[in-house]
């Protein structure tokens, strides 16, 4: 029979031999397990991306300018004699015609001035006839000798000098005629009047303002321009210098409630130096203003075409990335490989981006689905119209 000692060498092999064999299944398990994972690592599907086929387009590129509508002319009325200013003829504010009365001087001290005038010019025609009758009798006895040379040059000088006052008066009649028409004060445009400045009854001097009229058709905006846009201030000096070989430059109005006026304007100045504080030019567009619409002092905007573009893509904003070389675009090329592919861009027109090269008409380029899309990855494409229904 074997002695303790000898059964327990016998043991220790075995049991050396069962521990190992429990380590190699435990790691075939993970061994498994991990080759499960890897399995399904590489079976995810790839990233749905929607997209749209390129189509080439003509662009007109517009840009808006904040502006301030002005009457085109803003007329003071001023007396023009000395005098009591009687009465206001027209409602304060009201639309005038040119040659409406508006306000009427105490007229009687020009009216005495004219009578004064007339009487004036009455002696001045008697003086005159007796100065004809005298150079008529005078000439007739130096050609008989009678009287000498002094006496007849003394007639001609007289009938000259009558001749004089005669003008003389005709010219004082001539002004106070004037000045009673100055009493009745008449619109010099038509336009919408202000707020008189004197009340009747106040004595006023020649010069004194009285009111102002605005002039509404046509109606001023003025703006500023940036100065890189040199093509619209080159053809706006072009219609001030030259209207029959300018080209004209429209110019649309929108008013403070977003919606564009129903009649077109002009660009027809840009001053010719730059303002140094805003680095700007100073521009006018006119419009015309039958209904007056658009009152004087109001802040619109004035829509203005910069440029036409002839046959370019346009993709919309969100599909422009930016990349290692700047702006980017993904394609989709017939294997479903999503490409990227830089860019130049153009100006942004009606919330599309405009693309000068590089992607051409009938390629297909990713709208959406672009998060960490990387250039080469396989994409599952949809189409921009799928995505609509």
């Amino acid at each position: 029979m074997p002695s303790h000692a000898a059964l327990l060498y016998s043991f220790k092999p075995l049991r050396r031999t069962l521990l190992l064999s429990v380590l190699v299944a435990g790691l075939a398990a993970c061994s498994g397990d991990n080759n499960q994972n890897a399995g399904e690592g590489s079976g995810r599907p790839a990233p749905e991306v929607i997209v749209e086929t390129a189509e080439t387009t003509d662009v007109t590129v517009r840009q808006d300018y904040a502006g301030r509508a002005r009457g085109a002319r803003e007329v003071e009325v001023r007396a023009r004699i000395q005098g009591i200013l009687e009465e206001r003829l027209y409602r304060e504010g009201q639309i005038v015609s040119e040659g409406d009365s508006l306000f009427r001087i105490d007229p009687k001290p020009s009216e005495a001035a004219l009578q004064g005038a007339k009487a004036q010019r009455q002696v001045a025609e008697a003086d005159l006839r007796q100065a004809e009758r005298e150079w008529n009798r005078i000439s007739s006895l130096y050609e008989r000798n009678a009287v000498s040379e002094r006496d007849r040059d003394s007639a001609r000088s007289a009938l000259e000098l009558a001749q004089a006052n005669l003008a003389v008066a005709e010219a004082g009649v001539t002004v106070a005629e004037l000045n009673l028409g100055y009493t009745d004060v008449r619109a010099p445009v038509n336009g919408v009047t202000s707020l008189e400045d004197l009340p009747e009854g106040s004595l006023i001097d020649q010069g004194t303002l009285l009111t102002t009229i605005v002039q509404q058709n046509p109606v001023h905006v003025r703006f500023a321009l940036p100065e890189n846009d040199a093509a619209i201030q080159r053809a706006a000096r072009e219609a001030m210098t030259d209207s029959a070989s300018a080209k004209d430059i429209d110019a649309t109005l929108i008013m403070t409630n977003g919606k564009a006026y129903d009649r077109t304007g002009k660009v027809d100045f840009t001053a010719s130096t730059l303002d140094p504080r805003t680095g700007t030019v100073s521009a006018r567009a006119v419009f015309p203003n039958p209904d007056n619409q658009i009152i004087p002092g109001q802040f619109v905007r004035v829509r203005v075409q910069l440029r036409s573009l002839e046959g370019v893509v346009t993709v919309p904003e969100k599909a422009v990335t930016e990349g290692a070389d700047g702006a980017q675009v993904f394609v989709v090329d017939d294997d479903s490989i999503a490409r990227a592919r830089p860019v130049s861009l153009g100006p942004v027109v009606d919330g599309r981006q405009v693309i000068l090269d590089s992607l051409k008409a009938d390629e297909a380029f990713i709208t959406s689905g672009l998060v960490n899309l990387r250039d080469g990855a396989e994409v599952n494409v949809r189409d921009e119209s799928e995505e609509a229904e």
